[in-house]
Protein backbone atom coordinates (compact mmCIF):
# COMPACT_ATOMS: atom_id res chain seq x y z
CA UNK A 1 0.00 0.00 0.00
CA UNK A 2 1.42 3.32 -1.33
CA UNK A 3 0.34 6.35 1.43
CA UNK A 4 0.40 10.03 0.95
CA UNK A 5 3.71 11.85 1.91
CA UNK A 6 3.69 14.67 4.35
CA UNK A 7 6.62 16.96 6.31
CA UNK A 8 6.06 17.97 10.02
CA UNK A 9 6.98 21.14 10.21
CA UNK A 10 9.24 21.57 13.25
CA UNK A 11 11.48 19.69 10.78
CA UNK A 12 12.20 22.94 9.15
CA UNK A 13 11.44 25.75 12.40
CA UNK A 14 14.57 27.91 12.07
CA UNK A 15 13.70 28.50 8.35
CA UNK A 16 10.61 28.98 8.31
CA UNK A 17 11.35 31.20 11.63
CA UNK A 18 12.57 33.07 8.91
CA UNK A 19 10.67 33.07 5.67
CA UNK A 20 7.39 31.20 6.46
CA UNK A 21 5.96 31.91 3.30
CA UNK A 22 9.46 30.81 1.61
CA UNK A 23 9.94 27.85 3.55
CA UNK A 24 6.15 26.73 3.26
CA UNK A 25 6.40 27.36 -0.84
CA UNK A 26 9.71 25.38 -0.54
CA UNK A 27 8.02 22.28 0.73
CA UNK A 28 5.46 22.04 -1.59
CA UNK A 29 7.93 22.19 -4.53
CA UNK A 30 9.60 19.20 -3.62
CA UNK A 31 6.44 17.47 -3.67
CA UNK A 32 4.75 17.14 -0.07
CA UNK A 33 1.46 16.31 -0.54
CA UNK A 34 0.75 17.63 3.37
CA UNK A 35 2.14 18.99 6.25
CA UNK A 36 1.66 18.11 10.02
CA UNK A 37 1.76 21.46 11.94
CA UNK A 38 3.96 21.95 15.12
CA UNK A 39 5.06 25.86 16.54
CA UNK A 40 4.45 28.58 14.14
CA UNK A 41 6.90 31.68 14.36
CA UNK A 42 6.71 34.42 16.61
CA UNK A 43 3.58 36.88 15.40
CA UNK A 44 1.87 34.26 13.23
CA UNK A 45 -1.35 32.73 13.86
CA UNK A 46 -2.99 29.67 13.08
CA UNK A 47 -5.51 31.40 10.58
CA UNK A 48 -2.32 33.33 8.73
CA UNK A 49 -0.24 30.13 8.62
CA UNK A 50 -3.42 27.98 7.01
CA UNK A 51 -3.64 30.66 4.84
CA UNK A 52 -0.02 30.24 3.20
CA UNK A 53 0.08 26.54 3.71
CA UNK A 54 -3.38 25.73 1.58
CA UNK A 55 -2.49 28.08 -1.08
CA UNK A 56 0.52 26.20 -1.72
CA UNK A 57 -1.92 23.16 -2.15
CA UNK A 58 -0.68 22.06 0.95
CA UNK A 59 -3.28 19.92 3.15
CA UNK A 60 -2.99 20.11 7.09
CA UNK A 61 -3.29 16.21 7.59
CA UNK A 62 -2.89 16.76 11.60
CA UNK A 63 -1.47 18.97 14.05
CA UNK A 64 0.76 18.65 16.89
CA UNK A 65 -0.32 20.17 19.96
CA UNK A 66 -1.30 20.46 23.72
CA UNK A 67 -3.92 17.83 25.19
CA UNK A 68 -7.86 19.41 24.95
CA UNK A 69 -7.68 20.10 28.65
CA UNK A 70 -8.43 23.07 31.32
CA UNK A 71 -6.50 25.95 30.03
CA UNK A 72 -5.49 24.45 26.83
CA UNK A 73 -8.92 23.22 25.78
CA UNK A 74 -10.39 26.06 23.81
CA UNK A 75 -7.41 27.48 22.32
CA UNK A 76 -6.61 23.57 20.75
CA UNK A 77 -10.31 23.56 20.23
CA UNK A 78 -10.37 27.11 18.07
CA UNK A 79 -7.01 25.76 16.04
CA UNK A 80 -7.90 22.61 14.93
CA UNK A 81 -10.91 24.60 13.65
CA UNK A 82 -8.84 26.93 11.68
CA UNK A 83 -6.56 24.25 10.21
CA UNK A 84 -9.88 22.09 9.43
CA UNK A 85 -8.36 18.91 10.57
CA UNK A 86 -9.34 15.93 12.91
CA UNK A 87 -6.51 14.29 14.07
CA UNK A 88 -4.81 16.11 16.96
CA UNK A 89 -1.70 14.74 17.83
CA UNK A 90 -0.19 15.01 21.46
CA UNK A 91 3.51 15.53 20.85
CA UNK A 92 4.31 13.75 24.46
CA UNK A 93 7.48 16.60 25.65
CA UNK A 94 8.52 16.86 27.83
CA UNK A 95 9.79 13.79 28.90
CA UNK A 96 7.34 12.94 32.27
CA UNK A 97 8.33 11.17 35.89
CA UNK A 98 5.16 9.10 35.37
CA UNK A 99 6.73 6.66 32.46
CA UNK A 100 9.17 5.37 35.01
CA UNK A 101 6.31 2.99 36.75
CA UNK A 102 3.12 1.31 36.15
CA UNK A 103 0.90 3.44 38.24
CA UNK A 104 2.12 6.19 36.72
CA UNK A 105 1.50 5.40 32.72
CA UNK A 106 -1.91 4.56 33.79
CA UNK A 107 -2.39 7.49 35.45
CA UNK A 108 -1.11 9.13 32.11
CA UNK A 109 -3.41 7.17 30.12
CA UNK A 110 -6.34 8.09 32.38
CA UNK A 111 -5.75 11.76 31.39
CA UNK A 112 -5.20 10.92 28.01
CA UNK A 113 -8.65 9.72 27.75
CA UNK A 114 -10.02 12.80 29.33
CA UNK A 115 -8.82 14.59 26.55
CA UNK A 116 -9.59 11.72 24.17
CA UNK A 117 -13.37 12.36 25.23
CA UNK A 118 -13.54 16.24 24.67
CA UNK A 119 -11.86 15.90 21.22
CA UNK A 120 -14.14 12.83 20.03
CA UNK A 121 -16.97 15.45 21.73
CA UNK A 122 -15.70 17.90 19.00
CA UNK A 123 -15.53 15.69 15.87
CA UNK A 124 -11.13 14.93 16.67
CA UNK A 125 -9.42 12.15 16.37
CA UNK A 126 -6.91 12.12 19.38
CA UNK A 127 -3.67 10.71 19.21
CA UNK A 128 -0.46 9.81 20.97
CA UNK A 129 3.51 10.81 19.46
CA UNK A 130 5.79 8.52 21.07
CA UNK A 131 10.15 8.96 21.92
CA UNK A 132 11.88 6.64 23.48
CA UNK A 133 11.00 6.54 26.70
CA UNK A 134 7.60 4.87 26.27
CA UNK A 135 9.75 1.80 24.70
CA UNK A 136 12.09 1.20 27.56
CA UNK A 137 11.23 -1.48 30.21
CA UNK A 138 8.74 -0.83 33.34
CA UNK A 139 9.32 -3.72 35.24
CA UNK A 140 8.30 -6.43 32.79
CA UNK A 141 6.48 -4.59 30.54
CA UNK A 142 6.46 -1.48 28.08
CA UNK A 143 4.96 1.88 28.97
CA UNK A 144 3.11 1.56 25.32
CA UNK A 145 1.50 -1.76 26.00
CA UNK A 146 0.44 -0.13 29.09
CA UNK A 147 -1.34 2.56 27.03
CA UNK A 148 -2.28 -0.23 24.65
CA UNK A 149 -4.16 -1.13 27.08
CA UNK A 150 -5.55 1.50 29.27
CA UNK A 151 -6.46 4.14 26.57
CA UNK A 152 -9.60 4.01 24.89
CA UNK A 153 -9.31 2.31 21.47
CA UNK A 154 -9.82 5.41 19.55
CA UNK A 155 -6.97 6.86 20.40
CA UNK A 156 -4.06 6.23 17.86
CA UNK A 157 -0.47 6.17 17.82
CA UNK A 158 1.53 8.17 15.89
CA UNK A 159 4.66 6.29 15.87
CA UNK A 160 7.88 7.68 15.78
CA UNK A 161 9.69 4.20 14.22
CA UNK A 162 13.38 6.05 14.56
CA UNK A 163 12.25 6.45 18.55
CA UNK A 164 11.13 2.85 18.72
CA UNK A 165 14.41 1.70 17.26
CA UNK A 166 16.29 4.01 19.59
CA UNK A 167 14.97 2.39 22.60
CA UNK A 168 16.47 -1.12 21.49
CA UNK A 169 12.82 -2.44 19.60
CA UNK A 170 12.26 -4.14 16.48
CA UNK A 171 9.51 -1.05 14.68
CA UNK A 172 8.35 -3.81 12.45
CA UNK A 173 7.48 -5.79 15.43
CA UNK A 174 5.61 -2.97 17.07
CA UNK A 175 3.90 -1.85 14.29
CA UNK A 176 2.23 -5.59 13.70
CA UNK A 177 1.32 -5.27 17.38
CA UNK A 178 -0.29 -2.56 17.06
CA UNK A 179 -2.18 -2.53 13.92
CA UNK A 180 -4.85 -0.60 12.77
CA UNK A 181 -4.21 1.64 15.79
CA UNK A 182 -0.75 2.64 13.95
CA UNK A 183 -2.29 5.36 11.07
CA UNK A 184 0.52 7.39 11.02
CA UNK A 185 4.43 7.03 10.66
CA UNK A 186 6.89 8.87 11.64
CA UNK A 187 9.87 8.69 9.15
CA UNK A 188 13.78 9.88 10.16
CA UNK A 189 17.07 8.49 10.05
CA UNK A 190 19.97 8.27 12.13
CA UNK A 191 21.98 6.07 14.42
CA UNK A 192 19.37 5.74 16.70
CA UNK A 193 20.97 6.93 19.90
CA UNK A 194 19.37 10.00 21.80
CA UNK A 195 21.85 12.80 20.98
CA UNK A 196 22.54 11.78 17.71
CA UNK A 197 22.34 14.26 14.65
CA UNK A 198 20.09 12.36 11.98
CA UNK A 199 20.10 12.20 8.29
CA UNK A 200 18.42 12.18 5.32
CA UNK A 201 15.87 8.98 5.47
CA UNK A 202 17.66 5.92 3.81
CA UNK A 203 21.23 6.89 4.63
CA UNK A 204 21.17 5.65 8.49
CA UNK A 205 20.33 2.65 10.47
CA UNK A 206 16.49 2.21 9.67
CA UNK A 207 14.97 -0.31 7.59
CA UNK A 208 12.48 1.12 6.12
CA UNK A 209 11.30 -1.62 3.90
CA UNK A 210 10.19 -3.73 7.01
CA UNK A 211 8.52 -0.94 8.84
CA UNK A 212 6.27 -0.26 5.18
CA UNK A 213 5.73 -3.87 4.96
CA UNK A 214 4.67 -4.47 8.71
CA UNK A 215 2.00 -1.11 8.42
CA UNK A 216 -1.41 -2.59 8.66
CA UNK A 217 -3.49 0.19 7.25
CA UNK A 218 -1.24 3.42 7.37
CA UNK A 219 -2.54 6.41 6.34
CA UNK A 220 0.48 9.18 5.96
CA UNK A 221 4.12 9.10 6.23
CA UNK A 222 5.35 12.07 8.21
CA UNK A 223 9.33 13.16 7.66
CA UNK A 224 10.51 14.57 10.71
CA UNK A 225 14.03 15.60 11.20
CA UNK A 226 14.55 16.75 14.74
CA UNK A 227 18.24 17.89 13.88
CA UNK A 228 20.29 17.07 11.46
CA UNK A 229 24.54 16.33 10.56
CA UNK A 230 23.78 17.91 7.33
CA UNK A 231 21.56 21.05 5.24
CA UNK A 232 18.35 20.51 6.86
CA UNK A 233 16.31 20.99 3.49
CA UNK A 234 18.92 19.13 1.41
CA UNK A 235 17.75 16.07 3.74
CA UNK A 236 14.07 16.66 3.75
CA UNK A 237 14.35 16.78 -0.13
CA UNK A 238 16.57 13.44 -0.41
CA UNK A 239 14.17 11.57 2.87
CA UNK A 240 11.07 12.80 0.30
CA UNK A 241 13.11 11.19 -2.74
CA UNK A 242 13.97 8.01 -0.85
CA UNK A 243 10.47 7.58 0.04
CA UNK A 244 8.68 7.96 -3.22
CA UNK A 245 10.93 6.26 -5.35
CA UNK A 246 11.53 3.27 -3.19
CA UNK A 247 7.61 3.26 -3.46
CA UNK A 248 6.93 3.54 0.16
CA UNK A 249 4.78 7.05 -0.38
CA UNK A 250 3.71 8.88 -2.95
CA UNK A 251 4.34 12.56 -3.23
CA UNK A 252 3.36 15.07 -6.14
CA UNK A 253 6.36 14.86 -7.91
Amino acid sequence: MTIPIALQLYTLRDALAQDFAGGIEKIADIGFVGVETAFFPEGFTAAEATRIIKANGLQIMAAHCELPLGDDQQPVLERMATFGCELCVWHGWPRHDDYGSLDGVKRLAARYNQANAVAQAHGLRLGIHNHWWEFEPVGDTYPYRILQAEMDERIFFEVDTYWVRTAGLDPAAVLQELGSRAPLLHIKDGPATPAGDMVAAGTGVMDFAAVFAAASSPQWAVVELDRCATDMLTAVSQSYTTLTQNGWAYGKR
